[in-house]
């Protein structure tokens, strides 16, 4: 029997290298619809008309860099850019191509993703222990359904 160590050391390597590989996965995915990861990681991250700072906040990123891919989206007609409740304050919009493109998104990542290979409820179990490590409660139970491929 391994020691606790062992198996901690060992699952965080395990961890690491199936994040690397659906990261991977998901990059290859939105490629073939011809998108960067950059964009299609935000149609996938906006569900109803959202402010920029809190699209860059669930990103990850720096509000200036949320602009320039808003920027590309918009030029593919994919998003809007909405006056929200404070007329200073922008929100992003997914149009009909952009629900249509987030749905294909979906659908390709889903399929191509490492854990297609898993049983449906074992991915299910899977999803209840990731979520159970998370530092704070997924968003996605406020969000459409849209990925199962990675960030």
């Amino acid at each position: 029997m391994q020691t606790t160590q062992a198996v901690s050391r060992r699952l965080a390597r395990t961890l690491i290298l199936v994040g690397e590989q659906i990261k991977a996965s998901f990059a290859e995915s939105v490629e073939s619809l011809g998108l960067p990861v950059p964009l299609a990681r935000t149609l996938l991250a906006l569900g109803a008309p959202e402010p920029m700072r809190d699209l860059a906040d669930h990103l990850a990123c720096d509000p200036s860099h949320i602009t320039g891919i808003a920027d590309r989206l918009e030029e593919r007609g994919l998003v809007r850019r909405v006056v929200g409740h404070d007329r200073r304050v922008k929100l992003l919009e997914l149009t009909e191509a952009g629900v249509a493109m987030r749905e294909r998104i979906g659908a390709v990542v889903a399929a191509s993703s490492p854990t297609a290979r898993l049983e449906p409820h074992r991915r299910e179990e899977l999803l209840a222990l990731l979520e159970q490590l998370l530092d704070r409660p997924p968003e996605d139970a406020a969000r459409p359904a849209a990925t199962s491929g990675g960030r």
